[in-house]
This record gives structure tokens, sequence and C-alpha cells, in this order.
């Protein structure tokens, strides 16, 4: 196995991040982003970066991608390229490839992370996972709202995957059924994904300009956090919505799986901004859960500062894979 070439990524709709992954232990090494828009396919974008490194073919073929696994096939979200199995592993004369998804690939990290990978918020004060059974979840805003759970169960990780971030956005104050009642003169249909994530925000900002009557501009998710650091009224209010819709949802989420060993907050945009997130209404609408509030406090909550826990978590599966695992 040490002589292994265990090609790993993380596919979004913009960047795609390739690294090998090391034998010993999860982690990788030789990291090089591309940019999709720049290669008709994978493959090719594959070639090109084991051209510019000098490796070999590979022997593992590990690739997170944004978009879902259907059968053996990934359509990226946001670019033209799709991932299939087949492909794969003719261009590169291997059997030993696999899709997944980028929030599996981040829940496959989560073990390998160190105290300096996480940043606690609110309490209780997070303690190291058990050796032995636990169950966490994993919830991030970007494009889109990723949501994972992950179970280990005699010694083996267990991701859980579904699409719960497109479940119905439930308002729990007045000025929530205020933007929600905004919303929906925009979309047939108002899940949570439409507040939390980085359109979400956008969603969130013009909604506010509706119920105050107040022609504001047009903004994106990064300006408006810039505008909300310059302490603009609209901006701040509009992320401070933002970030307590995101804990009432992983509060949820972590209610249906039972979570109880904690939840990671994934995603470049909270990490970009942990400070604000920090001092935000996130643990109070995490915790706001009526008979269950005694539950939610018990449960640790972390922001994942990695840089790349997708390729981490790729680089895990990878070496498995050539285990024989």
């Amino acid at each position: 196995m040490p002589d292994n070439t265990l090609l790993i990524a993380d596919i979004g709709g913009t960047n795609a991040r390739f690294a090998l992954a090391d034998s010993a232990a999860p982690g990788f090494s030789k990291e090089q982003t591309l940019q999709c828009a720049d290669f008709p396919s994978v493959e090719a974008a594959i070639q090109h970066y084991l051209d510019g490194i000098g490796a070999r073919g590979p022997d593992v073929i590990c690739l997170a991608a944004a978009g879902p696994v259907v059968g053996n096939h990934i359509k990226v979200t946001n670019n033209h390229w799709v991932l299939t199995v087949d492909d794969l592993s003719e261009a590169f004369a291997t059997d030993a490839v696999r899709l997944m998804n980028d929030f599996e690939a981040i829940a496959y990290s989560i073990p390998a992370l160190g105290d300096d990978d996480c940043l606690p918020v609110g309490f209780p004060e997070p303690k190291p996972l058990p050796d032995g059974d636990y169950s966490v979840a994993i919830v991030g805003p970007g494009t889109g709202l990723g949501a994972v759970g992950l179970r280990k169960h005699n010694d083996a990780l267990i991701p859980i995957a579904g699409e719960a971030s497109h479940g119905g956005f439930a308002p729990e104050t007045r000025l929530q059924l205020k933007v929600l009642t905004a919303l929906r003169e925009e979309f047939d249909r108002v899940s949570s994904e439409r507040l939390v994530s980085g359109s979400g925000l956008e969603n969130i900002y013009w909604a506010l300009g509706q119920i105050h009557h107040v022609g504001l501009p047009k903004l994106s998710a990064r300006e408006i956090f810039a505008a909300a650091l310059q302490s603009d009224e609209h901006a701040s209010e509009a992320v401070g919505l933002f970030f307590e819709v995101l804990g009432q949802f992983a509060g949820n989420f972590a209610l249906a799986l039972g979570a109880n060993d904690g939840v990671y907050i994934a995603g470049g945009i909270v990490r970009r901004y942990p400070e604000i997130f920090v001092n935000s209404r996130f643990r109070s609408g995490f915790e706001s859960k009526g008979r269950h509030r005694v539950i939610m406090e018990r449960i640790p909550t972390r922001l994942i500062m990695h840089e790349q826990p997708g390729l981490l978590g790729a680089s895990y599966v990878a070496r498995q894979m050539a285990r024989g695992a």
C-alpha cells in the first residue's frame, strides 16, 4: 500500500481541489486547486493534476463533489462536470473508484479533527469524542445548505446523508414569520435552504427591506457581511437572523438524528466570520426547543476551522479502499 497512488478530490461548482491521500493515516499532500471551467471533464482535470505533480496513474480514486450521488454518478451542482464510476474506472484503469457527496466526505473527517481544527461555540465545553459508539451531526451553509449525520457503531463509521435542508422553514419569532411571508411572494415553497445559504442571506436581507419599507441595495452575501462588520443596521440584522435560523435548523437536525455527542458547523461562509458567529444568537436558536431544551443545552457545538475537511475525509475513505476495508 505505501507505493499506491491514492487520488482524492473535493469538487465544487467553481473549484476542484485535488491531492494525494497519505497511506499511513488520514491526511493528504500535494494539494492543488484547479478551475472547473478550464477543463471539459473531471478526467481531463485529473490528468492535468497528475502530470503537474509527476505522479503515475491512480490506484484508488475517491472524489467528493457538490451534488447528490445518483446510482454511480454525480452531476456537479453549478458546473458542467458529470462524474461517473465507469468513466473514471476506464480512463485510469482502476476498479477502485468511489464517489460521495461533499458533506459525506466532511463527515468522515470528524474523527481526524484535532482541538486546533475546531472552535467551541457556547456551552457546554466540547469533550473528545468517545472511543466507543457516538452520534454527531454536521451542517453547513454555502452555495446550498449541507447536512449529514455520522454514527460510529462497532468501530464502523456510518454517514447518514439526506436532504434535510429542503424541509420547510418553520418560523419561531414574529420577525421570522414576517420574513417567511415576504419570501412566499418570491417562492412557491420556502425551505430552510432559502434562508440558510449564501443566497439565503441575500433573501433575508431583501425580505427585511420589504418588512421595514426600506429600499435596500441588492448586495451579495459577502457584501452583506462586510456591511455588518461596518455596523450597518440592516446588514447586521440580516446576519443576526441568518445565524439564529442556522441554530434552529442545526438543533432540529440534532434532535432528528439523536446527535447527542455534538454538532459541527462546516462551510466557508461561517468559517470566514468566526467572531460574529460565536457572538450571534446561534446557540439560543439551537437550544430553543421547548420541552427538550435540557437535551439541547447538553449538546456541544463546534465550528470546523480546518481549511479542507472534505479532503481530509476523502483521505480516510481512500486509505480504507486501499486496505480493502
